[in-house]
């Protein structure tokens, strides 16, 4: 099958399988490593990418859904402005530790703050409970959530 979409705002044309997952689409053949494989089953988030704005998991998402949309990882936020107030929020809190689940974790935050469904630290835990965490415990993560929701000291 052929598809266009566009990948961290640049267009993208591809031939792929039908059945090629969007995390394998995009780790192997654009070369884009920061979205992470881990339960391949939709529940722990490290594989989250943004379709159109909403976080999704690429691990149970096929590429031939992304046909004609937007796609935007780790590596795409990381050009954008916003990117710099997240990463000084997490740097601040020390909110990573293996940094293994940040990237789907961040893009999650990303997309919650542009819709303030981050706005007490209920919703904050509420919100991100389908991003899984062995390293943290969470306080810290929410912690700098709190703060780049305005809800928390900086």
């Amino acid at each position: 099958m052929e598809i266009e979409l566009i990948v961290n705002g640049r267009p993208v044309a591809a031939r792929l399988e039908p059945q090629q997952l969007l995390l394998d689409f995009l780790r192997d053949d654009l070369g884009l490593t920061g979205t992470k494989r881990s339960c391949d089953v939709q529940v722990c988030g490290a594989c989250t990418v943004l379709l159109d704005g909403l976080p999704v998991s690429s691990c149970c998402t096929l590429a031939v859904e992304a046909h004609g949309r937007d796609v935007l990882t780790i590596e795409g936020l990381a050009e954008r402005d916003e990117f710099a107030a997240i990463e000084r929020a997490f740097a601040r809190h020390a909110a990573v530790q293996c940094g293994y689940c940040t990237p789907g974790l961040v893009l999650t935050i990303h997309a919650l703050l542009a819709e303030g469904a981050l706005a007490t630290e209920d919703g904050i835990r509420r919100n991100l409970a389908g991003n899984l965490c062995r390293c943290t415990g969470y306080k810290a993560i929410v912690e700098a959530v709190r703060e780049l929701a305005g809800t928390g000291n900086p």
